[in-house]
Order: C-alpha cells, then sequence, then structure tokens
C-alpha cells in the first residue's frame, strides 16, 4: 500500500485534446492551483487525454505542451502517479519520465487520509457492458498493442477515429445502467483489496455513496469528467474528503 502523509488531489476523465483549449487552461489553473496548495500527491486516474496513440507521438506540439504541464507540477515538489483509461492505455515509460509521474497498475492501493483506498479508472467494474469488456480485453493485449504501435502515427491516427466514431455509435444503442459500474463488482474490488473507500472515473457520473460489505461499510467516490461543461477534483488530507469544482 502506498502511504499518503500529506494531501492528496485525484481527478479522471479530463479528455485532453487539442481542439479543446479551453480544457488544457482549466488544467493548467488546477495545476498551478495544485502546486500553491501544496498538495503531497496527484493521482490522475486515466482519460487525462482524449486518446493516446504511442509515446512516439510525444513530439506533438499539444502532447508537449501536456507534458512541461506535468513536470512543471513535479518539479515543485508534488508526486504524481496515472493509471490508464480506457483511452491512454498507451501512455508507456517514455510520457512518464518526461511528464515526471509515476505509472500504476490498473488498480492501486493507497492509504489515503488513512484509510485503505482502492484507486483504479473504473471500466473494469462495469462488467454488464459485454461488448466493451471484450474490447477492451483486445487491445489490452501484448500483440494487440505491438501491431498497432508498429504502424505508422498517421495510420494510428485514422483508426483511433474510426474507433472513436464506432464507440460513440455503440453507446447510442446501450441503456444508462449498461454502462454504469456494477455493484457486484464493486464490492468484489472492495473486498479482494481489503479495502474501505473506492475511487474511480470512467462513468461521468459524478457521486458519492456508501457500500455495504459483509464485514462493514466502505465508500465510493466517482470523478466527473471534465469535457462537458463540468469538472471537479477529490480531495483527501487531515480534514476528511472534499469534493472540488473545478468546472470553470
Amino acid at each position: 500500500m502506498l502511504p499518503i502523509a500529506g494531501t492528496a488531489r485525484f481527478v479522471s476523465d479530463l479528455h485532453l485534446r487539442a481542439e479543446r483549449p479551453d480544457l488544457t487552461r482549466r488544467f493548467a489553473d488546477f495545476l498551478a492551483d495544485t502546486a500553491a496548495a501544496k498538495v503531497e500527491v496527484l493521482f490522475v486516474l486515466g482519460d487525462l487525454f482524449e486518446y493516446w496513440i504511442g509515446d512516439d507521438d510525444l513530439a506533438d506540439p499539444f502532447n508537449l505542451q501536456v507534458c512541461k504541464l506535468l513536470r512543471n507540477l513535479a518539479d515543485q515538489g508534488t508526486r504524481i502517479f496515472f493509471i490508464a483509461g480506457n483511452r491512454d492505455f498507451l501512455i508507456g515509460d517514455a510520457f512518464a519520465a518526461a511528464g515526471g509521474i509515476t505509472l500504476l497498475s490498473e488498480t492501486a492501493r493507497v492509504g489515503a487520509g488513512g484509510t485503505p483506498t482502492l484507486l483504479m479508472h473504473g471500466d473494469t467494474v462495469c462488467t454488464d457492458d459485454i461488448p466493451y469488456q471484450e474490447f477492451r480485453r483486445m487491445v489490452r493485449a501484448k500483440e494487440w498493442q505491438a501491431d498497432f504501435l508498429a504502424r505508422p502515427l498517421s495510420e494510428r491516427r485514422a483508426e483511433v477515429a474510426d474507433l472513436r466514431r464506432r464507440s460513440a455509435a455503440a453507446m447510442q444503442g446501450k441503456t444508462a445502467g449498461i454502462m454504469d459500474a456494477n455493484a457486484a463488482a464493486i464490492r468484489a474490488a472492495l473486498t479482494a483489496n481489503e479495502c474501505t473507500r473506492l475511487i474511480h472515473g470512467h462513468t461521468h457520473r459524478p457521486g458519492h455513496e456508501d457500500i455495504a460489505l459483509t464485514d462493514g461499510v466502505a465508500e465510493r467516490w466517482v470523478l466527473s469528467d471534465w469535457d462537458t461543461g463540468r469538472g471537479d477534483a477529490l480531495e483527501i488530507g487531515v480534514a476528511g474528503a472534499r469534493r472540488i469544482d473545478w468546472s470553470a
């Protein structure tokens, strides 16, 4: 378990992209505030980018801009940890080194505010969405990723654009319940990791609720996305947990 002695902040689903400079400005302001508040640790729980086609695209001006924002925060003393999302799971060691961040596995246990806390992007507990879970298994396979990364950048961009179109079309035919987190999967993840708090994003359904476990009660925090006119961060410190509005 990763211990956190001071204040920690958590964000997810920023979906940064060159076409939305407003999101980048908000993120830059958030990072500046994080530094000014002397936050010890920042956790980015996936989908920092709208898409990431490989670390060999790091020279792209927009990607470099985001990388420099993260590096500036890291250089001011805030440790930054990253869990991959469903759109930026190809972020690798080169980006991490350039941005001053530490990559975590798809789940991580931390001692936030003295409470054993489970962190994840959130897509792994959306088990009712069977087509998505099948797609996830495919793109997370080493063979698929090796084949994809071997292609020219232009070809990868075109494929990602096509995947995004098909994903948007597929979502139109799914109910809200199917795309949400599964209650049994949430309880199983908390129990397996011996945690009494879960923090995740992915569903774009910000909220806070108690979760009944067989041996007690846990809490679940769902982070907001940032690209629909809203945006938040969760902050946990000695005074407890509070949600920070970063929608403007």
